[in-house]
């Protein structure tokens, strides 16, 4: 059964410089999408984060109350983390013998 594809109803045309396309292409490449599935995830999660960055979060004096004390509290430790923590990075590990 053939799939239908999703109608795009907004075309969005762009004029880039030669490098920058290349970057972008790559980029895509090393992902697996197409340069316009790239850029259209690229775009769309930037403009989640602008989003984001400017969104008003509003709280009840009893909730910021509740969240500054559970910011005050001591941490408490991970066992993943401390576990992740010990493992010595890859460029301190000594090299195999050969």
């Amino acid at each position: 059964m053939a799939h239908a594809t999703q109608r795009k109803d907004h075309p969005l045309s762009m004029r880039l410089a030669d490098a920058d396309i290349a970057i972008i292409d790559r980029a895509a490449s090393l992902r697996g999408r197409s340069r316009t599935e790239f850029m259209r995830d690229a775009a769309v999660r930037t403009a989640e984060e602008v989003i984001m960055e400017n969104t008003l979060i509003r709280l009840s004096p009893e909730g910021f109350a509740a969240f500054v004390d559970m910011l005050d509290r001591p941490a408490k430790p991970v066992p993943e983390m401390v576990e992740l923590l010990k493992r010595p990075a890859p460029w301190e590990s000594k090299p195999a013998a050969e």
